[in-house]
């Protein structure tokens, strides 16, 4: 009720001044039509001529609600229901006074006159009013500015100037920018397009006051058009919560879609911003790639990749397509997630051959026979088991699949003559207090030996020779991939949480999918051509610092526009065997090397000999198959001297980053 007595008297003030134009402008266009002679033309059937027309307007006005446009937002649209309703009062009019006064006394082309009159004595003052208001007549000719979002534009480049520029353009643009913020302190003072810079990132308190106070608006988004460093981010997500503002951000230029007419025939900026992403949040700076040496590693070749269906093997089949291989041959035992990428691939590259091929790597018949049909010339090897619970829970499927899968796949390559094998591999290899790690360990190991042996066998020849290749690739976390905690997170906030962490101080490398791949695949280019003296070195990717896992959790929660231990519980549920606290990319006895790109270095290998460890193999072979849990775990101990299980049994739920 306080609304409506609220709102009364500015809707009575705008009827009144309504029918006050109206009746002035009856006024006027007998002036404009007369002249001098207006005052001899005044009767008494004038007069009662001129009160029915204030009374018709009065009534047409209230009945079409003329008077509830808000005089802070005229636009086009106002405009538009002027003219109707300006038309209707003179239609109803023209009859009635027909009837009741003959219209004697009233010039006919007056009533025309009246008509323009009319229309700019009711729209005049609302466009003015509105130019006062917005200090500018830059929104006169919108339709719908008041539905417009606020915002506050992140970052003063390129990005910035086109998506101020299109929404000013753009009749129909979501967003209002009402100030920038400048990223690096270099063009406070300054405006684009007629929009403020009115500071630093810094200065983001007294940025909201000044932009509320200069445009009578709130900002209720933020939108970053550039990435920013982590502390930046977090800075960002602080003050947004405590002005409980959305973040979004642009697309990267190279993103935005192309300008295309609707059926109206309006062209549409193509620029749409998107929720600010988990990934965003990592504040990684863009690796600069050597897509030349990508390209020709791989365009115009035969690439299998093994677990093709899977989070990162997916991936590097997208990126490997891109690329333009002669031939793709999809190898993965699960049917769907084959079928999909199979599907996908098809559908983005229709002209490109390629072939999915249902098969485990435990089976090293399938491997052979695959191979012998298929003669990949480049393999990458992302079939695993990855999921450090589940592996802790099955270590014989463990060893199975991760070391002896290793074998057949790395064996296959140099029975079918593949120029090089790129084994996938983690940080969880190092130290490793699981089975997971642990047989990661051992697969790093295997292919190592291969690549000093078969080396050493060529004669110390660079490029590879004439045996196989092997590139092993060590990384962190991936955000988003099947074992990774996000879509445990998304899944418990879909939920109302809470979220589950393990423990408080638990810390993880992260970065994204597509940058792990795209580096990986850079990795594999330097590989393939790499001198003797790096055989069997572990490439391994510069994964930034570490994050813990309870801030990734308050990040989602503040990113889903809730607040952390208020909104959303953060539950810490203890560790589970095989979990560690702190992540590491090299073990202490691999010396670090550095490589000729910056997010690439070199761990330098600890040598096996491959005739003993082939028979150890051989022997863990004949125990995992007899399914013999406790021999396995043994064995594993013994081939991976640094592993050592974590002692803690809870059955507590568990969150684990992979």
């Amino acid at each position: 009720m306080k609304v409506k007595s609220h709102r009364l008297p500015r809707a009575l003030a705008a009827l009144v001044h309504d029918v006050s134009m109206a009746a002035l402008s009856f006024v006027l266009a007998l002036g404009l039509r007369l002249g001098d002679q207006a005052l001899t033309h005044l009767s008494e059937r004038l007069i009662s001529a001129w009160i029915l027309f204030i009374a018709v307007c009065g009534i047409v006005f209230w009945m079409t609600g003329l008077y509830r446009g808000i005089w802070r937002y005229a636009s086009m649209n106002d405009l538009s229901a002027i003219v109707k309703a300006v038309t209707m009062a003179l239609l109803i009019y023209l009859p009635i006074a027909f009837l009741t006064t003959r219209v004697a006394d009233i010039p006919r082309s007056s009533m025309i006159i009246n008509w323009f009159v009319l229309i700019f004595l009711l729209g005049a003052p609302r466009m003015a009013y509105r130019v006062f208001k917005d200090r500018g007549m830059r929104h006169l000719m919108e339709r719908s500015r008041h539905l417009r979002v606020p915002v506050l534009m992140v970052g003063t480049g390129d990005a910035a100037e086109v998506f101020i520029r299109e929404m000013a353009r753009d009749r129909d643009g979501a967003y209002e920018v009402l100030a920038v913020v400048d990223d690096r302190g270099t063009r406070v003072g300054r405006s684009i397009h007629d929009i403020p810079v009115l500071g630093h990132l810094n200065d983001l308190d007294k940025i909201m006051e000044l932009a509320s106070a200069r445009t009578g608006q709130r900002p209720r988004r933020l939108v970053l058009a550039k990435s920013l460093d982590r502390e930046a981010m977090q800075d960002l997500l602080g003050f947004a919560e405590r002005f409980d503002l959305h973040i979004d951000r642009m697309p990267r230029l190279t993103d935005f879609k192309t300008r295309v007419a609707d059926a109206d025939g309006v062209i549409s900026s193509g620029i749409e911003v998107r929720p600010i992403a988990i990934e965003d949040l990592l504040g990684r700076s863009q690796a600069k790639l050597d897509r030349a040496a990508m390209r020709q590693l791989i365009a115009g070749r035969r690439i299998m990749i093994t677990g093709a269906g899977g989070s990162i093997g997916s991936e590097l089949v997208r990126q490997i397509a891109a690329f333009g291989p002669s031939r793709l041959i999809l190898f993965d035992n699960a049917e769907y997630l084959l079928y999909g990428i199979d599907m996908e691939i098809h559908e983005k590259y229709p002209e490109m051959s390629q072939r999915p091929v249902l098969g485990d790597v435990r089976d090293a018949a399938r491997l052979n026979h695959i191979m012998a049909e298929e003669r990949p010339e480049l393999l990458f090897h992302a079939a695993a088991l990855k999921h450090v619970p589940m592996v802790e829970a099955n270590p014989v499927e463990g060893v199975l699949t991760n070391v002896l899968g290793t074998r057949n796949t790395a064996d296959a390559c140099r029975r079918n003559g593949v120029d090089a094998m790129v084994l996938i591999s983690t940080d969880k290899a190092i130290n490793p207090p699981n089975v997971m790690g642990a047989t990661k360990r051992l697969a790093e190991n295997y292919c190592q030996a291969l690549d000093i042996a078969d080396r050493r066998a060529d004669g110390g020849s660079a490029g590879g020779g004439t045996g196989t290749r092997f590139i092993t690739v060590r990384f962190g976390n991936v955000l988003g991939s099947t074992g990774s905690v996000v879509p445990l997170f998304t899944r418990q906030l879909e939920n109302g949480g809470p979220l589950t962490v393990t423990h408080p101080e638990m810390t993880r490398y992260f970065m994204t999918i597509r940058e792990a791949v795209e580096l990986v695949l850079q990795a594999s280019a330097l590989g393939a051509n790499a001198p003797s003296e790096e055989a069997g070195k572990i490439y391994v990717l510069d994964m930034g610092n570490p994050i813990k896992i309870a801030d990734l959790a308050r990040q989602m929660i503040r990113l889903g526009g809730l607040r952390p231990d208020k909104d959303v519980k953060i539950v810490y549920t203890g560790l589970r065997p095989g979990e560690k606290l702190y992540e590491e990319l090299f073990h202490e006895q691999e010396p670090l090397v550095e490589t000729s790109h910056p997010s690439l270095h070199l761990a330098s290998p600890r040598t096996t000999n491959l005739e003993l460890l082939s028979r150890s193999l051989e022997e863990l072979e004949t125990i995992a198959v007899a399914r013999d849990q406790s021999s396995v775990s043994q064995h594993l101990q013994r081939l991976v001297p640094e592993y050592r299980r974590n002692s803690q049994e809870t059955q507590d739920p568990v969150v684990v980053a992979l």
